[in-house]
């Protein structure tokens, strides 16, 4: 994907001088872009780059004794919209330095700085759901405000209301448009999507409105964070070929477990289709040993590289191309809206 070169320019400035006569001083220079990659997404960002027919910026991270660091540019980025690639999955060492590459690329003069995070943690504290909890995502908004950041670029967001967390654009992309294709291209008959829980039941009725296929949810109870107490299913399953959609897998608690109930209900098989790979704890080997035939992510967050870790049931569908496209457009004061699909 070639850049469009036709961004405008600088507008014209005037100059008075000491004879009080006006002279035009015309700025033909255009703003550069210039794409910089924090360390946990370095692979995602050179792809990015590739579609763009760009390399990436040069930075380094210096990293103290005590555990402390300092990114810092190796280029000059004055004057350049600054497109700084980073998912903020732990540690937390992830975010910070999304936040400090932010700040110093504000205070090395860039006239724009753009946060893109294919993953967006913290997004699932939302909102105070028992007393005395942060509301973390909120957090977050305030902090990318704080360090100098103009505009987020993020996909599949836990809840689309954290969009209004933030007081500048936010460019909410989604997954669909990259798992609808290619759960189109595998030609399943008796198809029908599934949500792992209440909350999924929009994500599911958007992706069974595009493939033409009815819908199922599954109910879940919690005995605390990361622990399914019961999981039923409402809806037709004895004789259909599910696809289980969800924005992210943890512990692959909750969607093995719906997994095992949807087989055992009658489903001839059971797909699972999610945004961000988490995959935290057993995550791997609760897939392996599950009914799950397919397991289809993103590569938002890169996979494990253990060797013990099972990732024969894994599918990675690569979401760098639509960053690509929405970094091009987003650059050239172009619609983005085409680029929805959900």
């Amino acid at each position: 994907m070639l850049l469009k070169p036709g961004r405008p320019t600088a507008p014209n400035l005037r100059k008075r001088t000491n004879n009080y006569k006006h002279n035009i001083v015309t700025m033909n220079r255009e703003h550069q872009i210039k794409l910089f990659a924090c360390r946990a997404s370095v692979e995602f960002a050179k792809k990015v780059a590739e579609h763009l027919n760009l390399t990436l910026g040069d930075s380094e991270t210096l990293t103290f004794s005590d555990g402390e660091f300092q990114p810092a540019y190796l280029e000059s980025v004055r004057g350049a919209t600054v497109f700084i690639i980073q998912s903020t999955f732990p540690p937390t060492d992830n975010l910070m330095e999304l936040l400090l590459m932010c700040d110093a690329a504000r205070r090395a003069s860039a006239h724009q700085v753009v946060a893109v995070m294919p993953y967006f943690g913290w997004a699932r504290q939302d909102r105070k759901d028992r007393p005395r909890v942060s509301i973390g995502a909120k957090l977050v908004a305030n902090l990318l405000h704080a360090a100098g950041c103009d505009r987020v670029m993020t996909c599949d967001l836990h809840a689309d209301q954290i969009q209004g967390f933030f007081d500048f654009p936010v460019d909410h992309l989604y997954a669909s448009s990259v798992f609808v294709p290619y759960i189109k291209s595998l030609n399943i008959e008796n198809l029908a999507i599934a949500a792992p829980d209440m909350g999924g039941a929009k994500r599911a009725l958007a992706f069974a409105k595009h493939l033409q296929c009815p819908v199922i949810i599954c109910h879940k109870s919690r005995e605390k964070a990361n622990v399914v107490g019961s999981i039923t299913a409402i809806g037709e399953v004895e004789g259909k070929n599910v696809v289980i959609v969800d924005d992210m897998i943890d512990t692959a608690g909750t969607l093995t477990k719906a997994a095992n109930v949807l087989k055992d209900m009658g489903a001839v098989s059971v797909r699972a289709c999610a945004t961000h790979p988490v995959f935290s704890g057993e995550a791997y080997k609760r897939i392996a040993e599950s009914a799950l035939e397919e397991v289809i992510v993103t590569d938002t967050i890169p996979l494990s590289d253990k060797p013990e870790n099972d990732k024969s049931k894994i599918t990675v569908c690569s979401m760098t191309e639509i960053f690509a496209k929405v970094i091009n457009k987003v650059y050239n004061y172009e619609p983005i809206s085409t680029e929805f699909i959900y």
